[in-house]
């Protein structure tokens, strides 16, 4: 039961659209859990007055943090003071918090749970052959953090050529595997990845070949409406292994309390 007063602190999940999203209840439950008198209100914001909320969020001072959802990651990081090195490097925030001085620290945590997700599946991405549809903020997340993890090989495909290219020129410059742009055919492939919203609305077309997917392989999906998306469906008609939305999210949420408790 929560106990809301004028010392409840607030917490806001911005996206457009917004209506799909099931974190409030948890990640309110998960900092009441933690101690925290706090409350995650959902916040429908467009592109076009994201800073403008911002603005507002700042100026309303028991407002503590913000989770940014589709569209809002890239500007989310534009709205910060500080980034973390990830963050920076991504130029998209996921978590935003006020810190003791009043600026506003960011951070970008999708990538980590997602590949804690798939460790919780026994599934070790080190060394394996991985393809990721979508070069968005959370696919650029995702992407960064399997590379982290050791993947041998990354393909990139998005339908925008030219955020494709600049997020593989960017991995690239890491150093840290074989990065390429890539086509939706998973054939031969260890991990596939959509990290697109192919498969909220019915009449989607599938983020990759279906017909290209075989026993052995793992597929992930970002997308948590539906619970089982098209391409998990199929995934696991193929004999392949799964992660799906909302088991990344509830590791990414993990990682979320964590950003805003410690």
């Amino acid at each position: 039961m929560l106990n809301l007063s004028g010392k409840t602190r607030l917490y806001y999940i911005v996206g457009d659209p917004i209506a799909q999203v099931k974190s409030p209840a948890g990640m309110t439950a998960g900092l009441t859990e933690r101690g925290a008198d706090a409350i995650v209100v959902p916040a429908h914001v467009s592109r076009e007055s994201l800073m403008a909320f911002f603005a507002g969020a700042k100026a309303t001072l028991n407002v503590d943090g913000i989770i940014a959802t589709v569209p809002h990651k890239f500007g989310a990081a534009g709205q910060c003071d500080e980034l973390s090195e990830r963050a920076r490097f991504l130029g998209s925030a996921n978590v935003v918090r006020r810190m003791g001085d009043g600026k506003w620290f960011g951070d970008q945590v999708d990538g980590l749970g997602f590949v804690q997700a798939l460790r919780d599946t026994g599934f070790e991405p080190r060394g394996k052959r991985a393809l990721l549809v979508g070069a968005g903020g959370a696919g650029s997340a995702i992407a960064q953090a399997l590379l982290d993890a050791g993947v041998a090989s990354l393909g990139i495909c998005d339908q925008d050529a030219q955020r494709q290219g600049h997020l593989v020129e960017r991995l690239a410059s890491l150093g840290l595997g074989a990065v390429s742009a890539a086509s939706s055919d998973p054939a031969g492939l260890d991990l596939v990845v959509n990290a697109t919203p192919m498969g909220m609305r019915g009449g989607d077309p599938s983020p990759v070949l279906v017909e290209s997917l075989t026993a052995g392989m793992i597929v992930g999906d970002v997308i948590t409406e539906p619970a089982v998306s098209p391409l998990i469906a199929a995934a696991r008609a193929a004999g392949c292994r799964t992660v799906t939305g909302l088991e990344m999210f509830a590791c990414v949420a993990r990682h979320m309390l964590d950003f805003y408790t410690d």
